[in-house]
């Protein structure tokens, strides 16, 4: 339900700044089907403006008990931005967090094939006590200084 709230501010304040000043942009179709008993809901929208959204999400694990539940959103917006861009934007959040897909976004550069190399070396190295704390704190020396 937040998502659904954060997409329509999204595409109002989109629809605002292209079309300020003008008449009200109606919406052509909104449905919505939930949030149900087991978790699970859909809801959709398309404006005036070629703005489209939908999300659907269910609660994976459902009836597992607390800690083994995930909520799951998968969704897709689309509009066209200023220049007259198409952009689509896809997604889906779960325990894994959002993750966003679309051809606008931007990627990081690839990885040089000399750290490449170096990473791969890397995992070919046996484990060390250094390695094996996860928690990377700081584990002092023992002192013989130390009082009880």
């Amino acid at each position: 339900m937040i998502s659904f709230i954060f997409i329509c501010l999204i595409a109002t304040a989109l629809g605002a700044t292209v079309q300020s000043g003008t008449e009200p942009i109606p919406i052509i179709r909104f449905e919505i089907d939930g949030p149900h008993v087991d978790g699970s809901y859909k809801w959709l929208y398309e404006t005036g403006n070629e703005i489209n959204a939908e999300e659907s999400g269910y609660v994976k694990n459902f009836g597992k008990g607390e800690g083994e539940e995930v909520q799951v959103a998968e969704g897709k917006f689309s509009y066209k931005s200023p220049d007259g861009t198409p952009i689509v934007l896809s997604y889906i959040a779960d325990e894994n967090g959002f993750q966003p897909q679309g051809d606008h976004l931007p990627t990081p550069p690839p990885i040089p094939p000399e750290i490449q190399k170096a990473l791969e070396y890397l995992k070919t190295l046996p484990p060390t006590a250094a390695a094996s704390n996860s928690q990377g704190q700081f584990q002092a020396s023992p002192s013989k200084n130390r009082r009880p």
